[in-house]
């Protein structure tokens, strides 16, 4: 779902009855400006004389200036009402809540990474392009750019957010039902701006909790010999330089960590579903995807990148 006009979070209705106000004021003034236009043009029509002020009748005149001065003090307390109404909004998306999930954002040329805070940092979890968050809880998220401009933005949960290099700012929602709620970076960054999406994923705590603890965990290692071989092939090729797998020596933080992929509905930044070809066919011509991305092909042959995604389907 992406959409802000389905809001799941009270900040998201609070931005909603935001717009909602401003789209029916404004529709109002705009129909009443046509029909008072259309009045005035039918008025005259069949009439001759002059159109100029000086041989318009003085309680005429002073009838259209009350009319214009009615109109310019109505447009001053609409605009002040409306001034008044979005600096409240604005007021409370931004009374962050003392203690709430902490969700690290960092952008990337072009994925999102995403870290959970923890004081015991062999708690901490760090994933990619899909954000997992309890529902009926606050939760903040403290937000960095690793090259240009990036923009946080899910609508249905709250609004844009930029990204600035060397400026932390933070965002926060409370996700009120749960779903799959898609976001996108909503500041032009590159030749793949428009395939940088993420997914929020709010869930019940229980279930989040669950997430969240597996996720902390590194998978055991292959025992199939065509997913060992597939191992060695990771490790052997060049990924290791990029990525991160727990419990194996890759150990890279260049591209999206690994170590949980197949738990994730996509790849590449939500450019594709998660399937068994799609990831060979990223593996084989990442360019032919992502133009400009930073995956480069991984030269492998067909017994290799067969036993590659092997391995990587173990991964969950």
């Amino acid at each position: 779902m992406h959409s802000a006009f389905a809001p799941a979070s009270p900040q998201a209705h609070l931005v909603a009855t935001l717009w909602w106000w401003m789209l029916g004021v404004g529709s109002a003034i705009w129909l009443a400006v046509i029909a008072t236009m259309l009045y005035v043009t039918l008025a005259r029509r069949g009439r001759r004389g002059p159109d100029d002020l000086q041989h318009v009748p003085d309680a005429t005149r002073r009838r259209m200036e009350r009319v214009v001065l009615g109109a310019g003090s109505l447009t001053v307390l609409v605009l002040a009402a409306f001034l008044a109404f979005d600096f409240s909004v604005g007021h409370a998306l931004t009374q962050h809540p003392q203690r709430a999930l902490t969700i690290d954002i960092t952008g990337h040329q072009w994925w999102w990474e995403a870290e959970y805070e923890d004081p015991d940092p062999s708690k901490r979890l760090t994933t990619a392009n899909e954000i997992h968050v309890p529902t009926g809880e606050p939760v903040q998220f403290k937000l960095r750019s690793a090259d240009v401009i990036h923009s946080f933005w899910a609508p249905n949960l709250n609004g844009k957010k930029d990204l600035i290099p060397g400026y932390l700012s933070t965002l926060w929602f409370e996700a009120d039902t749960a779903g799959v709620y898609r976001g996108q970076c909503a500041e032009f960054c590159g030749l793949q701006h428009a395939k940088m999406a993420f997914y929020v994923v709010a869930e019940p705590r229980a279930k989040f909790q669950a997430w969240l603890a597996a996720g902390a965990q590194s998978p055991p290692p292959p025992t199939d010999s065509t997913q060992l071989y597939g191992q060695r092939v990771f490790l052997s090729s060049g990924c290791a330089v990029c990525h991160t797998i727990g419990g194996t020596a890759a150990q890279a933080f260049v591209g999206p960590p690994l170590t949980h992929v197949m738990s994730r509905a996509t790849i590449a930044a939500g450019a594709l579903a998660n399937t068994r070809a799609n990831l060979m066919a990223w593996i084989t011509n990442p360019q032919a995807i992502k133009p400009g991305a930073r995956m480069p092909a991984v030269p492998l042959t067909g017994p290799q990148l067969a036993a590659l995604v092997d391995y990587l389907g173990t991964l969950k």
